[in-house]
């Protein structure tokens, strides 16, 4: 068989192997690096609130490490921003939140945030957003969520209903630049301290309870099964060739062994013939 595989077109057959190998181990380490996705940050981050300008940039999109953080700032909300985002749970029930749009006074660019200040069974509990009031709010910080489908038309009160609570959809109807983030608010006081958010008594909103997200493995399974498929195929081209060369050296074989057939065959008949001849004579 190494006779068979030395010859040329053996040889070159191998040469396209081995590049093919190659192209497929490099793929192979490219998805094994990809499968090593960032670590979800562990709760002794996550819930030590810091100012939302440190860990999250307007504009930009939202990394692992910047979501479900618990985030301070300051500033006040925009007046006409209140919206509403249907068929969200609280306690098993249905309802909705109650958002609007946030200005912080040290986001740049005059960069506003939705925040979702409470939740609501009925439209018309709602409270007024509190607009023009400097606040400072506490809470966490979420990412977007897609813009999905549904009627968007304004309730009985005249707020309007999304069916998601998606920023990139809020800076179209608020016609405002934003983060690509929200957060839910835990906290939420005036200049004098005092708690005027869903957590006080006299609001008609309930507090939306958010938990951190729960830790999950580092690991891209897709992507470390992606990579097991590349090196699968490396092989396979190696066996694909060894396969040729097998099938070919056994094809000679079978070759030569009909060749050897036919010539003691032949060799069988002539002799045949000759004695006959002479038995004639």
């Amino acid at each position: 068989m190494l006779k068979t595989a030395l010859q040329p077109k053996w040889i070159g057959t191998l040469v396209l192997a081995l590049v093919l190998a190659t192209v497929f181990v490099v793929l192979s380490a490219w998805q094994f690096s990809q499968s090593e996705t960032e670590p979800v940050p562990t709760e002794d981050i996550t819930e030590t609130a810091v100012p939302l300008t440190e860990v999250h940039e307007p504009e930009q999109a939202m990394s692992v490490a910047e979501a479900d953080r618990i985030v301070d700032f300051r500033g006040e909300f925009l007046a006409d921003t209140q919206v509403l985002i249907d068929e969200r749970l609280q306690n098993g029930d249905s309802g909705y939140w109650v958002v609007g749009a946030f200005r912080p006074e040290d986001a740049p660019g005059d960069n506003i945030i939705p925040v979702v200040r409470g939740w609501v069974a009925d439209p018309a509990e709602a409270d007024a957003l509190p607009a023009g009031e400097t606040l400072e709010i506490q809470g966490r910080l979420l990412p977007p969520e897609a813009p999905g489908p549904g009627p968007r038309e304004p309730d009985a009160a005249g707020m309007q209903v999304l069916p998601t609570l998606s920023p990139a959809e809020l800076i179209n109807v608020w016609d405002q630049p934003g983060y690509s983030g929200f957060v839910v608010a835990f906290q939420v006081l005036d200049a004098g301290g005092e708690e005027v958010g869903a957590a006080s008594s006299s609001s008609g909103l309930e507090p939306v309870a958010v938990g951190p997200q729960p830790e999950a493995s580092g690991v891209n399974w897709l992507n470390l099964f992606y990579g097991v498929e590349w090196v699968v195929f490396a092989g396979f081209a190696f066996y694909l060739w060894w396969r040729l060369v097998k099938d070919d050296h056994e094809k000679q074989l079978e070759e030569a062994r009909l060749d050897r057939e036919w010539q003691e065959q032949w060799r069988a008949e002539q002799l045949a013939l000759r004695e006959q001849n002479r038995t004639k004579d």
